[in-house]
């Protein structure tokens, strides 16, 4: 049954090669990412292209604005409020690096 199968879709591949389907496709001509690469190069290169980040990179943008706002306020009620928000970014900081460290 593999057998009937890879040849049904190693027929389809040079059918869409002939065909011309693989032509002009992006990255065509670049070297493939190393294999061996430890992480995944593929959703490495989906993330970027969506300009997505990783929790912990996001809070330590939030964790450095909520410093500077804190440094340049002088009423005590809203540095209350901004060292509240500052802990609290550094807390979700701290177990998204201990959940990262556990599960990868």
């Amino acid at each position: 049954m593999a057998d009937i199968l890879n040849f049904l879709v190693e027929s389809a591949f040079r059918n869409a090669e002939a065909a011309g389907a693989f032509d002009d496709l992006p990255g065509a001509g670049k070297p493939l990412p190393p294999v061996d690469q430890q992480d995944d190069a593929t959703l490495g290169r989906i993330l970027r292209e969506a300009r997505a980040e990783p929790p912990a990179v996001t809070f330590l943008k939030r964790i450095s604005e909520s410093q500077k706002r804190l440094a340049d306020l002088k009423d005590p009620a809203e540095r209350t409020a901004e060292m509240r928000r500052l802990a609290d970014l550094q807390t979700r900081l701290a177990i998204e690096k201990e959940a990262f460290r556990r599960h990868g």
